[in-house]
């Protein structure tokens, strides 16, 4: 599966699945109300190193962006986001996207990799278990899940 580093001009073809995921309030802590514009600036924020993933006829299928959770001396600790057309969901481009950003952190000096808020009942936790992340802890209650009610939110780690 072709990955490669995101331009400007993928937006457009992210936008979709990017406000499909967020507008369906179960995977991640954003205003499901997000606009465009914001939720371009959130994503394809300069300090990002944004990617995507390509199926076999070039169209954007999934996208995964890098950047310092922390700043000054804990700089070198990474944080990510990790989106997928869920239209191509369970064909492997989550675990191909998360394999080539690990690689990646790694290869630009990351020591390791956080995840501040990982809904609880998200099936990538699974994945992300499965890369070699633990949780470090959970906020209980901390999600207001549309099918679950109150579930926690998981901080995941994992060393590059």
């Amino acid at each position: 599966m072709p990955i490669r580093e995101a331009a400007a001009g993928d937006w457009p073809r992210i936008w979709p699945f990017w406000h499909r995921i967020v507008a369906a309030a179960d995977t991640y802590a954003w205003d499901p109300d997000t606009s465009e514009e914001d939720a371009r600036s959130l994503w394809m924020d300069p300090a990002k190193r944004v990617y995507v993933a390509e199926d076999d006829t070039g169209r954007v299928i999934g996208s995964a962006y890098v950047t310092p959770n922390y700043g000054g001396p804990a700089a070198r600790i990474a944080n990510a986001g990790f989106m997928v057309d869920p239209d191509h969901s369970g064909r492997g481009a989550g675990r191909a996207l998360a394999e080539h950003v690990l690689a990646a952190a790694a290869a630009q000096g990351y020591r390791g990799m956080v995840f501040n808020a990982v809904v609880e009942t998200n099936p990538a936790v699974r994945l992300w278990t499965s890369l070699g992340f633990r949780i470090l802890g959970t906020v209980p209650e901390a999600f207001e899940h549309p099918r679950h009610g109150l579930v926690g939110l998981h901080i995941m780690y994992r060393a590059l």
